[in-house]
């Protein structure tokens, strides 16, 4: 069955298409991303102006039209933290679902670490034990730790890449007062979530996914992506303080030039890296290994773990329930709209 999964993030809206069913290996087979910057939209009282809701519509509406074309049998779309902390988000994705026939539906903090940690632990499987995850958003920090495949914790704390950068800098590059001061302020506000994970334990394996910490790893000598994603990445929390001393010295169209940093991250590749040097230090973190799973291959897995194992749904056009459960329901998320090719997935 053919899979898309539409997700509208702090920078991006990403439509990824996948080949999978239950029991088999998700297969990527197009990817297509927008920058939209919706958290840098967001205006001082908290919301997304019209024009800003019009281009979001506008996107999720071309990609839509793009899941059709590549034969979608159902898009399952979600919107993480950008949407979610706009004081108008309920007016934002009415429009949406009226004018695209998407039914956008919003993830709390908890449910994107979840989805995360499954799609992390199936990659690494088993043998890695109890599993500590890491992800860096545009807007939030997600971590997650467990032996199973449903985490024992899972937090989201207000502390994503751009989010920390429009908080805490006022130039470019960063004052180094205030990189400094940045870094006290980022200890004592981990520092409970912190104690909540020690209680658990020491982990077995640290991973870590997101655009962010690929980034920071490739920075730091990792292998390139067209290397594939079965190529061990790593990164240290020795080199990533090396690495900092760097990077918190230039100014965003000069990170833009260095290999493996998009233009439209530059500008806050200094405020993440922050973030994951702090994460680390206050889980006791000297090295993690990078995961090329994330949120939306968990949205993915889990959408095909509630399956009957049966391609009939989609491929009959109907509209089916989820079969999972309660828990089931908790995790899952709503889907796009109805299409030639396939069915709209409820909850």
């Amino acid at each position: 069955m053919r899979l898309g999964v539409l997700d509208v993030g702090s920078n991006t809206v990403h439509l990824l298409v996948v080949d999978a069913h239950r029991g088999a290996h998700p297969t990527p087979m197009t990817s297509e991303k927008t920058v939209l910057r919706l958290a840098d939209r967001i205006s001082e009282h908290g919301r997304l102006e019209p024009a800003d809701a019009d281009e979001l519509v506008r996107t999720v509406g071309d990609a839509l039209a793009a899941a059709d074309r590549d034969g979608c049998a159902e898009v399952t779309a979600f919107a993480t933290s950008a949407v979610r902390e706009a004081a108008n988000s309920d007016e934002v994705l009415q429009r949406v679902r009226a004018e695209t026939g998407a039914d956008l539906r919003v993830l709390s903090g908890e449910d994107e670490a979840r989805l995360t940690f499954l799609a992390a632990r199936r990659w690494f499987g088993w043998s890695a034990g109890r599993l500590l995850l890491l992800d860096i958003g545009g807007g939030s920090l997600e971590m997650a730790m467990g032996v199973d495949e449903q985490p024992d914790l899972a937090v989201s704390v207000p502390l994503g890449a751009g989010q920390v950068t429009r908080a805490r800098f006022t130039t470019d590059p960063p004052d180094q007062g205030e990189v400094k001061s940045t870094r006290r302020w980022l200890a004592r506000e981990l520092a409970p979530t912190a104690e909540r994970f020690a209680e658990l334990g020491e982990p077995d394996r640290v991973v870590a996914t997101s655009k962010t910490f690929r980034t920071l790893a490739r920075l730091n000598g990792a292998a390139p992506a067209s290397a594939g994603p079965r190529v061990r990445r790593t990164l240290t929390r020795t080199g990533l303080r090396q690495l900092l001393a760097f990077i918190t010295r230039m100014s965003a169209p000069d990170l833009a030039e260095l290999d493996g940093v998009s233009a439209e991250r530059a500008h806050q590749l200094v405020g993440g890296a922050l973030v994951a040097e702090s994460a680390m230090r206050a889980l006791g973190v000297a090295e993690l290994d990078l995961c090329p799973w994330a949120l939306r291959e968990g949205v993915i897995l889990r959408r095909l773990d509630h399956s009957n194992g049966v391609d009939q749904p989609g491929d009959r056009g109907e509209r089916c329930s989820d079969p999972g459960g309660p828990d089931a329901a908790r995790a899952s998320v709503g889907t796009g709209r109805n299409t030639p090719q396939g069915a709209r997935w409820d909850r």
